[in-house]
C-alpha cells in the first residue's frame, strides 16, 4: 500500500498525486521527516555534481532538467522530467517546454542588453521558473539553486534566500508572500526576501 496518496511537504506545497507518488524509489520511507532527509542528502550529492560541471550552461533547458534530477533522482523515478499533469500552480503542461525556452531566451537577453541590475534578474528569473512549476515537486528548491548557479557563473554574490535554510514558517510565509506579490509584477518584497 502506497504511504502517500496525497504527500505534500507543507500546507502550501503542492500536492502529488497518487501515481506521482508511486515513483518514490525508497520504499521503506514512511514519514515526511524520512522523506526530507532523503531529499536533503541527495541535494547535498547534487551540489557535488554542481562543481564538477562548472562550465556548464546554466541557461539550458538540458542543464535544467539535469539539475533536477541531480537534486531529486536517488528518491523520485520522475525526477529531471517535466511533470505531465496539471497542478493548483504552475503552466499547463504542454506548454512548460515552450515557457521554459521563452524564460531563458529572456533572462539572456536582460543579461546582454543589462536589462536590469542583477538582484532584479536573479529575482526575475526564479519566479518565473516558480511560476511555470516545471516539475511534480521540488520546484522552489530547483529554482532557487538555479538561480544561485546562474548568479555565481556571472561572478555576482548569491542570495541569501532569507535564511530558508532553516525553513521556518515565517520565513516561507513571508517568501510565499513575495511571490505573490511579483505575481502583480511588484518585485521589491522578493529583492528584499532574498537578500536578507
Amino acid at each position: 500500500m502506497n504511504p502517500y496518496p496525497e504527500l505534500t511537504l507543507s500546507e502550501s506545497a503542492t500536492t502529488i498525486d497518487l501515481n506521482e507518488s508511486k515513483g518514490l524509489k525508497l520504499k521503506h520511507i514512511n514519514l515526511m521527516t524520512e522523506l526530507n532527509e532523503a531529499e536533503n542528502l541527495n541535494i547535498t550529492k547534487a551540489m557535488q555534481w554542481i562543481k564538477r560541471n562548472r562550465k556548464s550552461n546554466p541557461l539550458s533547458i538540458t542543464f535544467l532538467m539535469k539539475l533536477h534530477k541531480q537534486m531529486f533522482g536517488d528518491v523520485w523515478k520522475w525526477a529531471g522530467v517535466f511533470r505531465v499533469s496539471d497542478k493548483n500552480i504552475g503552466v499547463p503542461w504542454p506548454e512548460i517546454p515552450s515557457k521554459i525556452k521563452n524564460l531563458i531566451d529572456d533572462t539572456h537577453f536582460w543579461i546582454q542588453n543589462k536589462s536590469f541590475d542583477w538582484d532584479e534578474i536573479g529575482v526575475r528569473f526564479h519566479h518565473r521558473l516558480v511560476s511555470i512549476h516545471p516539475f511534480v515537486n521540488g520546484n522552489g528548491r530547483h529554482a532557487r539553486l538555479l538561480c544561485d548557479i546562474l548568479l555565481e557563473r556571472h561572478n555576482i554574490k548569491i542570495f541569501s534566500w532569507g535564511g530558508v535554510t532553516a525553513r521556518s514558517d515565517e520565513t516561507r510565509s513571508f517568501y510565499i508572500k513575495a511571490l505573490q506579490a511579483a505575481d502583480q509584477k511588484n518585485y521589491d518584497l522578493l529583492i528584499s526576501f532574498v537578500r536578507s
